[in-house]
């Protein structure tokens, strides 16, 4: 394989592309997202997080629908919407504990697919639909959806707390398979039982609660490298990773395997004392875990494959989100 030819792959895949637009976006709210005096964390992570008193923190997270993914299956397109969020808060550390919708349609029969999806997940991931609001008349099919979570103050996982000389960690399961009408999912979810679907959750916030990592994300639309290189703006750092470490399911080639967003997926750092521990619990969750590389203080995202090494990212120049995160 040519690792030039992946890195332009992956620098052009929309996933990541699509995230370009975030820094224009947090720019502006840069002098009033902590207007209450209570926000802990700045732009760039998974969720936010507000001190509620009580050595506790409050987590909110939000994600919409790609439009692609709607069109292709308004019911996967529902499942998913309960999926994304529970995984935004399991990064964090944090337990999930409710959600809310809004959903904008012009069609009974695509709502009524979209909503039975999301019957679905909330019963495969535990995690209650508790209110919403409906545009019933709008002129396309739209769903967004919010989701709230808790966790302690000190045992919370950011986007920007890796540090140079952590290891790298990629933790995928590989028990799946892409989904039929949308490819670019690797569905892992449908197949297992909510208690499986639950533990693997759960399992993050038991790394969380032991202070285990130094950093995490949930591997999302822009795959495992693009969300691998979020993480890395968000610290303000670079690494070096070994391309043939990162877990893969057989089935899938190297260029489709980095553009899927896995149902159960993270990317983490940790300190070496602390690797094997992690790489345990999250094995014995049946998510494939490897350590595939070291942050560095370059500012530069470098992939090694056999003989060949290049920069997939420069941060000094280059960007996916732009965001360098601030923590209080």
């Amino acid at each position: 394989m040519d690792l030039n030819a992946l890195i332009n792959s992956i620098r052009n895949f929309e996933g990541i592309k699509r995230k370009n637009l975030i820094k224009d976006v947090t720019d502006i709210l840069q002098d009033s997202y902590n207007v209450s005096g209570k926000t802990v964390l700045g732009f760039g992570d998974d969720a936010s997080a507000i001190d509620i008193e009580n050595n506790q923190l409050l987590l909110l997270a939000a994600d919409g629908m790609w439009g692609k993914l709607m069109d292709a299956d308004p019911r996967w397109a529902g499942y998913c919407s309960v999926l994304v969020n529970v995984n935004d808060i399991a990064a964090m550390g944090g337990i999930p504990m409710g959600m809310t919708n809004i959903l904008s349609v012009n069609d009974h029969a695509v709502c009524k697919a979209i909503m039975e999806g999301v019957r679905e997940g909330v019963h495969k991931f535990g995690v209650p639909m508790v209110g919403g609001h409906v545009h019933p008349d709008t002129p396309y099919n739209a769903l967004d959806v919010s989701i709230t979570g808790i966790i302690g103050r000190d045992d919370v996982i950011t986007s920007g707390g890796a540090q140079v000389g952590d290891w790298v960690i990629v933790a995928i399961d590989l028990d799946g398979k892409p989904h039929p009408k949308f490819p670019l999912n690797w569905d892992t979810t449908t197949m297992k039982s909510p208690e499986m679907v639950q533990e693997q959750i759960a399992v993050m916030n038991s790394i969380a609660s032991k202070h285990l990592v130094t950093a995490g994300r949930d591997i999302s639309n822009p795959g495992t490298l693009g969300t691998l290189g979020m993480l890395l703006e968000s610290s303000g750092v670079g690494a070096l990773i070994d391309l043939e470490k990162i877990p893969r399911n057989d089935s899938v080639d190297w260029y489709d395997w980095l553009k899927l967003y896995p149902g159960s997926g993270f990317v983490l750092t940790a300190e070496e004392k602390n690797v094997n521990e992690c790489l345990k619990l999250l094995e014995d969750v049946n998510i494939t875990s490897k350590a595939v590389g070291k942050i560095i203080e370059e500012k530069k995202f470098y992939l090694t494959y056999r003989n060949q090494k290049e920069v997939l990212y420069n941060f000094d120049k280059d960007k996916i989100m732009g965001v360098k995160e601030n923590i209080s």
